[in-house]
């Protein structure tokens, strides 16, 4: 192992990714330090990051088959060299990769004699396969083998529920995990008072997303949970109550915020996320795409800069703006719309 030599500053809080690489399409590999930190506070941060990568950070996953010619999930079927079992196996393996909101459907339709991998997958334009070599089943005689799917967008991992179902649809268990593994250890320096900690973090990904994205999305979850304790500070502002009530220019360019020089009222804005405003699916998977996370980045864009987003529409503008009247008193320029 080469043992990296790291310059720390004892004035700024820095993180570095200090090695990355793909071991294979479904393996990825990082490791960052974080430092300098005060002593005790690398375990601290270490643990909460391990939780929050392993649970917090959605994927997207097989959790459903069904095929009128199954007849029950260990049976066998002629033609086909696996049993119903091991091709479930295989299913619950697929690494996908999507913006998906919920469940969704596809499905394998081919004939045999063939190997089924997952290239055969008929998926919707939203979910995308990281590895098209992954095997499913072998057909050894020339039958249909049509088989539906069912895609879900989740976290965590759930084991599959006892199926009593007579329409051959079958349960698979869903690991919706996008993370792997996680380790965390920390090296001290210094003496007495004067001790300090460097934190160095190794992430494992199925390929669907990068280590590095992992880490990103880990941090922004872990931020979210914490955020109802930073508006229990702020006394004057309540979202849900809607007792906050503030002026805002909406979509202007040389002008926008002009109305919120006060530091208060643009730290809060910093600590409304998108996820809070109930917007609809399609326009939350959106904003998140182009970076957009806090109200504070939805008030610093205009028309223009939505427009370009892909697949936002004029609708989908005004739906925003109406989404943000309903939880604030906003002086608005009509004739922008």
């Amino acid at each position: 192992m080469v043992r990296e030599k790291i310059r720390v500053s004892t004035r700024t809080l820095q993180w570095k990714c200090v090695e990355s690489r793909t071991e294979s399409k479904r393996l990825y590999y990082g490791r960052f330090i974080l430092s300098p930190l005060m002593k005790g506070q690398a375990d601290t941060i270490g643990i909460a990051m391990r939780r929050a990568l392993l649970g917090e950070i959605e994927g997207t996953c097989i959790i459903r088959a069904k095929s009128e010619k199954i007849s029950h999930e260990y049976s066998t079927i002629i033609g086909i060299q696996e049993s119903v079992h091991e091709i479930l196996m295989n299913l619950k393996e697929i690494v996908l990769k999507s913006n998906l909101y919920g469940t969704c459907d596809a499905s394998i339709c081919v004939r045999g004699p063939r190997c089924v991998t997952a290239q055969d997958i008929i998926l919707p334009p939203s979910v995308e396969i990281i590895d098209n070599t992954q095997h499913i089943a072998s057909l050894t005689e020339p039958i249909d083998f049509d088989i539906g799917l069912q895609l879900e967008r989740n976290r965590g991992y759930r084991i599959k529920t006892p199926n009593n179902s007579q329409d051959g649809s079958y349960p698979i268990d869903a690991v919706f995990m996008p993370v792997r593994n996680v380790n965390h250890s920390i090296h001290s320096y210094g003496d007495g008072n004067e001790k300090q900690e460097i934190l160095f973090i190794e992430i494992w990904t199925n390929g669907s997303l990068t280590p590095k994205e992992a880490l990103y999305e880990g941090s922004r979850n872990l931020i979210d949970l914490f955020i109802p304790f930073l508006h229990a500070e702020e006394e004057n502002f309540h979202l849900e109550e809607n007792r906050y009530k503030v002026t805002l220019p909406l979509f202007t360019v040389n002008d926008r915020l002009t109305k919120l020089r006060q530091n208060k009222e643009k730290i809060a804005l910093k600590f409304i996320f998108i996820d809070q405003l109930e917007l609809p699916p399609k326009i939350y998977n959106c904003l998140k795409k182009s970076n957009i996370h806090t109200l504070f980045d939805l008030l610093n864009n205009n028309k223009e800069d939505f427009m370009k987003i892909e697949n936002f529409r004029i609708e989908d503008v005004k739906q925003i703006l109406g989404t943000l009247e309903k939880y604030f008193t906003i002086d608005l320029p009509k004739n922008k719309f």
